[in-house]
């Protein structure tokens, strides 16, 4: 895989240098008074510090930036795992309101064709937000992903498991990121 170097300063947009993460920096503005439950003027003004300072400072920890390419299948995607969520906490209380038996927890590795970081830290998350399931660790060279299934009972389990996340997830990620 090659790595992408970051874009040089000088030649980026002019404002770029100045607020180099305009979305962190407004999220930032925003935070403050309402951490604080103050909209006083020394408030906004420490806000406005912040919200400047803090992404200035932490650009060079952030080596390339991600490229969206289909903002579409984003939305969809935000959709689909809002609605596996609600979907999946019901199957989790039901499992774990009802007998012990229904319960067969069990590691699966999950191969990956998405290469893109970006993209790997993604799915990592979603699998991760969505109950009954959990990202453990990913290899070396980011080709599979562990996951921990909360009930996955056979092989034949894990092959719908693995397929899933693939189709619903991974699928739609490589077409927003790569």
């Amino acid at each position: 895989m090659t790595k992408r170097r970051p874009p040089d300063p000088k030649s980026a947009r002019p404002g770029f240098r100045l607020w180099p993460s305009p979305l962190l920096s407004a999220m930032l503005f925003a935070a403050w008074p309402m951490l604080n439950a103050s909209w006083s003027a020394g408030h906004l003004a420490i806000a406005a510090l912040l919200a400047w300072a803090i992404p200035m400072f932490t650009a060079r920890f952030q080596p390339e930036r991600p490229r969206l390419a289909a903002w579409g299948t984003a939305a969809r995607l935000v959709g689909r795992v809002l609605l596996d969520i609600v979907v999946s906490n019901v199957e989790v209380a039901r499992r774990v309101l009802g007998p012990e038996a229904a319960i067969r927890s069990r590691f699966v590795w999950v191969p990956l064709a998405i290469r893109d970081p970006h993209g790997i830290v993604a799915l990592a998350g979603i699998i991760t937000l969505t109950p009954g399931t959990l990202s453990s660790e990913l290899t070396d060279d980011r080709r599979f992903l562990l996951v921990h299934a909360l009930h996955c009972p056979d092989d034949a389990a894990e092959a719908v498991l693995v397929a899933t996340i693939q189709a619903r997830y991974e699928a739609p990620l490589r077409e927003i990121f790569e």
